[in-house]
């Protein structure tokens, strides 16, 4: 009898902790699979602003002799900007640059990047997000201050930089 209620101590204790990790082994399953997922292929990536046209300016002169590495797409003020893969916020918040931004860790690692945001839905560091997922609002916070509201879109790997441009959809449907 003894055994028996040591057992179920033992397998109470166990359940216990098992509930009080599943959130972190939940979060590291999603992580591998995220790493291991293949990267997004050419016209697969869903607009990030759904019925907006896209433009190619990737690589035009900035200040301070920079490149641009990603898109700009303009939309009104406030118009909800859509995290284009399913991935785990990385961060939310402000920065020099890209001033109200959010990045998203994406399939094979890519990290998603959403900058000049006007505000930002509730969205907390480590949150796992779908494609489809409100990740902020467009705005011309950060070092577009003064040009017209738009996103700025960008993709990075470990080498560095990828043009976003050719693994958008180029049809986008208005939600």
């Amino acid at each position: 009898m003894k055994r028996f209620l040591g057992l179920i101590v033992f397998l109470a204790l166990l359940a216990g902790a098992l509930y009080l990790l599943w959130p972190q082994i939940r979060n590291a399953q999603r992580y591998s699979a995220l790493l291991s997922a293949p990267t997004p292929a050419e016209d697969s990536l869903p607009s990030p602003l759904p019925g907006q046209n896209l433009t190619d300016t990737w690589g035009a002169a900035r200040s301070q002799g920079r490149r641009h590495e990603g898109i700009d797409i303009f939309a009104k003020r406030n118009t909800p900007i859509h995290a284009t893969t399913r991935g785990i916020v990385l961060n939310v918040g402000p920065n020099g640059l890209g001033g109200r931004t959010v990045m998203v860790l994406g399939p094979g690692g890519q990290r998603h990047y959403y900058a000049h945001l006007e505000k930002y839905p509730e969205l907390e560091r480590g949150e796992w997000i779908e494609a489809g997922t409100v990740v902020g609002y467009v705005g011309n916070s950060g070092n577009a201050k003064n040009t017209p509201p738009h996103l700025h879109y960008g993709i990075y790997a470990g080498g560095g930089a990828i043009n976003p441009y050719g693994l958008l959809e180029k049809n986008p449907a208005a939600p």
